[in-house]
């Protein structure tokens, strides 16, 4: 089973989403071609009523800590209820920021 797909198997399981996506950025870094390091995930649930984004960030990282140690770099996460995804700027998802290929932009 790919990175990708235990993302997204870990995630239905805990959260029976109501929307999942699971996007794989690693071709927009610096990485060989076929990584599987850098992901996006977006997850609209119900087990994340009454939660602040930091307890339901922790809470996907808790589901996701397996995966995690396996040589995932970045996970960006966007987390809504139900309720929130249903309004015009809940269901807005932030476009991720262009790699700078590691320490590059440092050195100049």
């Amino acid at each position: 089973m790919t990175t990708h797909e235990t993302i997204e198997r870990q995630l239905r399981e805990t959260f029976a989403p109501d929307v999942l996506e699971v996007h794989n950025e690693s071709h927009t870094h610096n990485v060989p071609r076929g990584s599987e390091t850098h992901f996006k995930v977006v997850v609209v649930s119900r087990a994340f009523d009454g939660l602040s984004r930091v307890d339901r960030h922790r809470l996907v990282h808790q589901a996701l800590a397996e995966v995690l140690k396996g040589g995932v770099h970045a996970l960006a996460i966007t987390s809504r209820t139900p309720a929130e995804w249903a309004t015009a700027e809940g269901a807005v998802v932030a476009a991720s920021p262009p790699c700078l290929g590691g320490d590059k932009a440092a050195k100049g």
